[in-house]
């Protein structure tokens, strides 16, 4: 139940198939994913091997039900295993939907033979069912003359109470004559029980795996569960144990109708042998497309009309065919449950270790998880693996970690989620902090400290200040940067932010850019001590302005103490040309986030609009994703979670549908796992009679009714992510581009102006 939790997590966090890498890094990601593939496919042989000795148990040499088929030689029995996966093999290749049908009419099928079962437990008469001459245990000179019987009572106390009992004994079925444990049968047991992950296995095949996954499976697993005890509970209270332990097939004699039996278990062990075959083909499908092990799995990224890939069916089917060779059930079942276990234990550690690193891209929707369940589940998986074969669990882990060496040493995409990266930022963050006690001077600085803090969630953290001096390079004896660079330390750590700084003096402002390019991969060294690859910043966050009460930028270029227009422009473009996201923040100075629930629930705006551009409204663009992730970022921050809620408002032209609007921007919300408020407005009403353009240009007049109509609905916002155009290359409009976002942002709350580049949301993780 705790690693049914941890799937539901990551199931509500996107499609399986993906985040198996994308979300847990490529090489944990692949290992696990290729070891899980392992114990589908030990998972399929082991059902399609229990349905042919559930088969010959009754229709073989010595068969209850009859001997119609010969059976004499290990042979027969492969040859029999192969038609029945030959069976699944022809339903995989037709696809997902003929898989789903068959599934169902087999679910049917299970539930009239499961209630017939339990109604002849508990009504039949009591009478002797006979022991089968196979076992040896009880002929052990192969006497078939004469046959022995043990008792089935119907509902007995007294039987329950002799069967609550352990009575282990040797498995007749195999030449082993050591007795049962409670480690080896859990090991069988836990077989049976293994199919909690084929619905994330078909998820991409479903039309809402966030929703069908943690739903579907819980209630299966529920389901299941008390299919189980009740049938237990039945036959503990009716059968004799000597019966329990020497005839495997003691339900044929007791049920009404033989044939229900057999049928049940035909049906059961087929319908198992299917998910774990069609389950492993769509992970093999999924590590091949994603070129993780290069060469030796691309054939098996290779589909058909309508998406079957199959060239990993029969690659699954061909694997199969070799684990049969093993031969008996039980001889497959603990090799199926430690791979499994693992599997399980891997996904339990990858919940626990995303969560606790506070990974921005795991935001699960399920909202039982918690990463205490987790590692109880991770902890619980490794302890039984280590009790049920203390020889295929360590071999399984050291498969895992050699898979992982290996893909650590190719050349595996970098720009995919990691818990290893999340993990090594969350320890250089803790082990690199500054150590440095002062006064704080500027309360300005310390809201934006603290904000930018908050939005950076569980990535590095680098402080670039640019101090302007002259200086004669000649002359200088102690770096003018070592001189200040005590004073910052101090204020970041008085603040209790983790974060590392990079001063930088500079003798005029059109030398920041260059100064700020040098240190933009400052976190280089700060990560070395870790044995990290360097990480440049990828978000650049930029004050509007050195004084929040003298506008802008001063219009003299004399002036020492503050950026000119031409400047400060060039820097944002400089940034963008860069790569990097552009974040510039205005207002800072009225933000009290240590005091966001004095008023109640207060807001988060997001604007995913452009209004330097208005014929793209409610179009959403890179930069517009960006502002919601950061805009989702801040509120899942501790000081944000409790008191603020996301409104995302679109601005579209009147006679829209705005029904159906708002439902098309709820369902983008949704597949990014944003819980938000979705506003939609009319863009008449927005601008009212404002002509947005004038000579060819954003009018005043337009850019002030936008400002007033934000400003209608920010009474209680507590910070806004607006739209950050791209600044002009044309120097001429420098100084026109900052006035422009000067009216639209101005008397506004707390404001993130964003301009992205790169795609930074997948639906799919």
């Amino acid at each position: 139940m705790l690693t049914i939790l941890s799937i539901s997590a990551i199931s509500s966090n996107g499609e399986i198939q993906v985040m198996i890498s994308r979300t847990l890094g490529p090489e944990f990601g692949g290992a696990m994913g290729l070891l899980f593939f392992i114990a589908n496919i030990f998972s399929c042989g082991l059902y399609v091997s229990g349905f042919t000795e559930a088969f010959l148990d009754n229709f073989g040499s010595t068969g209850i039900l009859g001997q119609w088929l010969p059976d004499g030689s290990a042979y027969w029995r492969y040859l029999y295993s192969f038609v029945v996966l030959t069976v699944c093999l022809g339903i995989c290749l037709v696809g997902g939907s003929l898989f789903a049908r068959t599934s169902a009419f087999i679910l049917l099928i299970l539930l009239v033979c499961y209630i017939s079962v339990v109604v002849s437990l508990l009504f039949h008469p009591p009478f002797m069912v006979p022991i089968p001459h196979p076992n040896k245990y009880v002929y052990p000179g192969n006497d078939t003359n004469s046959t022995v019987y043990y008792n089935f009572t119907g509902p007995n106390l007294e039987m329950f109470l002799e069967n609550s009992k352990s009575h282990y004994s040797p498995d007749y079925t195999i030449d082993d004559p050591s007795s049962m444990s409670f480690a080896r049968v859990f090991a069988i047991l836990f077989s049976s029980v293994t199919g909690i992950m084929n619905g994330a296995n078909l998820s991409g095949e479903l039309r809402k795996p966030s929703e069908s996954i943690p739903r579907g499976t819980l209630l299966a697993t529920l389901f299941t569960f008390l299919c189980y005890i009740l049938l237990g509970l039945t036959i503990a209270a009716s059968c004799q144990y000597e019966l329990l332990i020497n005839n495997y097939s003691f339900l044929i004699p007791i049920n009404y109708w033989s044939g229900f039996v057999v049928i049940g278990l035909s049906a059961a062990t087929l319908s198992a042998a299917l998910g774990n075959l069609i389950g492993a083909s769509r992970i093999l499908y999924a590590l091949a497309k994603d070129g993780l092990f290069g060469l030796p799995l691309k054939p098996a990224a290779v589909t058909v009309a309508g998406g079957n890939p199959i060239p990993a069916v029969a690659i699954s089917f061909c694997l199969v065919m070799l684990v049969l060779l093993i031969g008996s059930l039980n001889l497959i079942a603990p090799i199926v449950t430690c791979f499994f276990l693992l599997a399980y234990a891997s996904t339990n550690l990858a919940c626990a270790a995303l969560d606790l690193a506070s990974a921005p891209n795991f935001r699960p929707t399920f909202k039982l998880f918690h990463w205490s369940a987790s590692l109880a589940g991770l902890f619980g998986s490794l302890v039984m693996g280590f009790l049920v074969s203390y020889i295929y669990t360590p071999i399984s882990i050291m498969i895992m970690l050699g898979l992982m060496i290996v893909l650590h040493l190719r050349s595996l995409p970098d720009n995919w989620g990691s818990i290893s990266q999340a993990l090594i930022f969350h320890q250089v963050r803790n082990t690199g902090g500054p150590n440095h006690f002062a006064n704080l001077a500027s309360s300005s600085n310390a809201q934006m400290i603290k904000f930018v803090n908050d939005l950076k969630k569980a990535g590095l953290y680098v402080w670039v200040t640019c101090s302007r001096r002259y200086f004669n390079l000649e002359q200088m004896v102690i770096d003018p940067s070592e001189e200040a660079m005590p004073e910052w330390l101090s204020i970041v750590d008085e603040l209790k932010v983790k974060a590392f700084v990079e001063l930088t003096v500079a003798p005029r402002c059109s030398s920041w850019c260059s100064a700020v390019d040098k240190n933009l991969r400052s976190g280089r060294n700060e990560a070395k001590h870790a044995d990290q690859q360097s990480h440049e910043p990828g978000v650049i966050n930029l004050s509007a302005s050195p004084s929040q009460h003298h506008g802008w930028f001063s219009t003299s270029s004399s002036t020492r103490d503050v950026a000119t227009p031409g400047d400060y422009t060039r820097l944002l473009g400089d940034v963008l040309q860069m790569g990097k996201e552009l974040l510039v923040l205005r207002h800072m100075h009225a933000l009290d986030s240590n005091g966001l629930g004095g008023r109640g629930k207060r807001q988060i705006d997001v604007w995913p609009v452009n209004f330097f551009q208005p014929g793209l409204k409610g179009y959403i663009d890179t930069t517009c994703l960006l502002q919601l992730q950061f805009a989702c970022i801040l509120n899942s921050s501790r000081r944000w979670r409790r008191d603020c809620r996301i409104r995302v408002f679109l601005c579209v032209d009147a006679g829209s549908n705005l029904d159906e609007l708002t439902k098309q921007l709820d369902l983008l919300l949704g597949d990014l796992r944003i819980q938000a408020q979705t506003h939609i407005l009319d863009w008449q009403h927005v601008v009212g009679e404002a002509n947005p353009m004038s000579d060819g240009a954003i009018s005043s007049a337009y850019l002030t009714a936008v400002n007033q109509c934000i400003r209608l609905q920010s009474p209680e916002t507590a910070a806004a992510f607006l739209y950050l155009p791209r600044p002009p290359s044309d120097p001429r409009m420098h100084a026109q581009y900052l006035e422009q976002i000067d009216i639209l942002t101005k008397d506004l709350p707390p404001t993130v102006l964003v301009h992205g580049l790169h795609k930074v949301f997948s639906r799919k993780l």
